[in-house]
C-alpha cells in the first residue's frame, strides 16, 4: 500500500508552495525543517521574524529553509496587514498558496483572492471554528474560509464543526500541531531513575507523594487556583500530592499564598526555558493539570509519558485537547467543577495505577498523531490534491519513514 501511494505521488506535477504565515515560532523549526526537504513539493516560507503578539522565541531555520520575509503590522485591536503578500499571491514562481487562516487579517482576504484569479490554489492553515459562527462576526469569518480550496485544521472537533456547516469533508485535512518530538526524545531517553529521585529529593518535604504538575504562564486565566483547591480536597480524603508549578505570571504571589494556606507543599520554579530542565520536572511528575485550557502543554507532557488533565468543555479548548484520551492518556472535568477535577486527578495520583502502560500510552499516542512526521505527511498529502483521509496515517505507519 505504502509502495502504491509513493508511485502515485511521484507520478503528479511537484507543488510549487509559499506558506504564508505570520511568524514561525521556535517549536515549529522541525516541521519547517522537514517540508523543506519534501520530496514531492517544493516550499518556501514567509513571515516576519518576530511575534507580534508576544516575546515568543523565534525559530532558527538551517540554511536548507528559503524564508522570505514578509513585515506584520498591526492596525487595530485584533485586525492585522501583512506587506508583501499581494506579490506572492500573483507570483509565477507558485502554483499553491498556504496562508494562515485568520479573517482579521486584511491582506490575506485581499491575497487569497489575487492567488484564486492567478489561478492558484489556495489553502488555509487555521484552527477552524470552535463553535458555529454567529452574527456578523460568523458570516465575516464564513466567507473568509470560503475563499479556499482546501483547510488544514488543527484538530478533528473543527473538522467536524465545518462538516456540520455543509462544508465538503474531503476538503478539510486535519494536521494537528507538534514540538521537536525529536530532542524530547533524546532527552527523555537521557532521564535516569536516579537524577528523578534526587531532584524529588529536593524539591519536597515528602519526596514520596505523587506529583501534581503545571508549565504555564501564571495568569487568573489559566485557573491554577483550581488546582491547589483539588489537592487540598484529595488532603482531606486521604490522598496527599505535592505540586510543581513551572512559569512565572501576575498570579504567582496569590498561588504561593493560597497553596500555603491550603497546607500543599508547592514548588514554584519560575519561567524555565531550559529543555533538558523541563524535561526531568516533566519526567518526575504523575500527572500534568491544566484546569483553564490545555495548548502544546498536552503534547509536551505526553512526549515524555505523563497524562494530562483539563476541562472537557470543547469550545473553550485549544485543539491539543483532542490528544486526551480519559482513562489512557489523562482525563477531561466538568468546567470550573473543583470536586470534578480532584475525583479525576486521584485516579492519577494512585500508587496502584499502571504508570509504566500509561507513559507507552501517551508517547505511543504524540509519535503517532501529533508529531512533525504526521504533519509533513498530511500537509503533502493536501499539497498534491488529495482528498482529506483522516485514516491515512494509521493505514500506513511507514510513509513516515518515506517522507523524511
Amino acid at each position: 500500500m505504502a509502495a502504491d501511494i509513493q508511485s502515485k505521488k511521484s507520478s503528479v506535477k511537484r507543488p510549487r508552495v509559499a506558506v504564508v504565515y505570520h511568524f514561525f515560532a521556535h517549536y515549529r523549526e522541525p516541521i519547517v525543517e522537514r517540508l523543506a526537504r519534501s520530496h514531492v513539493a517544493d516550499f518556501v516560507f514567509c513571515g516576519d521574524d518576530h511575534d507580534y503578539e508576544s516575546t515568543i522565541k523565534k525559530a532558527n531555520f538551517s540554511p536548507k529553509v528559503d524564508f522570505r520575509f514578509c513585515r506584520t503590522h498591526k492596525i487595530f485591536r485584533s485586525i492585522m496587514w501583512q506587506s508583501g503578500i499581494m506579490r506572492i499571491a500573483i507570483s509565477r514562481e507558485f502554483d499553491q498558496i498556504i496562508f494562515l487562516g485568520n479573517a482579521f487579517w486584511i491582506a490575506t482576504w485581499i491575497a487569497a483572492i489575487m492567488a484564486r484569479l492567478a489561478g492558484k490554489r489556495v489553502l488555509y492553515w487555521s484552527h477552524g471554528f470552535l463553535q458555529a459562527p454567529q452574527g456578523m462576526k460568523g458570516l465575516l469569518r464564513r466567507s473568509f474560509f470560503a475563499l479556499a480550496h482546501a483547510h488544514l485544521f488543527y484538530g478533528r472537533f473543527a473538522k467536524q464543526e465545518a462538516i456540520t456547516l455543509g462544508w465538503n469533508p474531503l476538503r478539510l485535512h486535519v494536521v494537528g500541531n507538534s514540538l521537536n518530538l525529536d530532542a524530547q526524545t533524546r532527552e527523555r531517553n537521557l532521564v535516569k531513575d536516579g537524577e528523578l529521585a534526587a531532584l524529588r529529593q529536593r524539591l519536597f518535604k515528602d519526596p514520596s507523594l505523587p506529583i501534581a504538575f503545571c508549565s504555564c504562564r501564571l495568569q487568573p486565566s489559566k485557573r491554577l487556583d483550581l488546582l491547589v483547591s483539588a489537592l487540598a480536597k484529595l488532603a482531606q480524603q486521604g490522598t496527599r500530592a505535592n505540586l510543581l508549578i513551572v512559569g512565572d505570571g501576575s498570579a504567582r504571589a496569590d498561588l504561593e499564598r493560597l497553596a500555603k494556606e491550603s497546607g500543599i507543599d508547592a514548588h514554584f520554579t519560575g519561567a524555565c526555558y531550559d529543555d533538558a530542565q523541563l524535561a526531568r520536572y516533566i519526567s518526575a511528575s504523575d500527572v500534568t493539570v491544566s484546569p483553564g485550557f490545555v495548548g502544546l502543554t498536552a503534547i509536551h507532557s505526553m512526549a515524555f509519558g505523563v497524562p494530562v488533565i483539563t476541562h472537557s468543555t470543547m469550545a473553550k479548548q485549544a485543539p491539543e485537547v483532542e490528544a486526551i484520551i480519559p482513562g489512557v492518556t489523562g482525563d477531561l472535568f466538568a468546567l470550573g467543577n473543583v470536586d470534578d477535577l480532584a475525583r479525576c486527578m486521584k485516579l492519577w495520583l494512585s500508587p496502584q495505577r499502571d504508570r509504566e502502560r500509561t507513559r507507552q500510552a501517551c508517547i505511543h499516542l504524540v509519535e503517532r498523531f501529533w508529531s512533525p512526521a504526521f504533519q509533513q505527511m498530511i500537509i503533502e498529502h493536501a499539497v498534491l490534491g488529495y482528498p482529506a483521509d483522516d485514516l491515512l496515517f494509521i493505514r500506513q505507519p511507514k510513509e513516515r519513514s518515506e517522507l523524511t
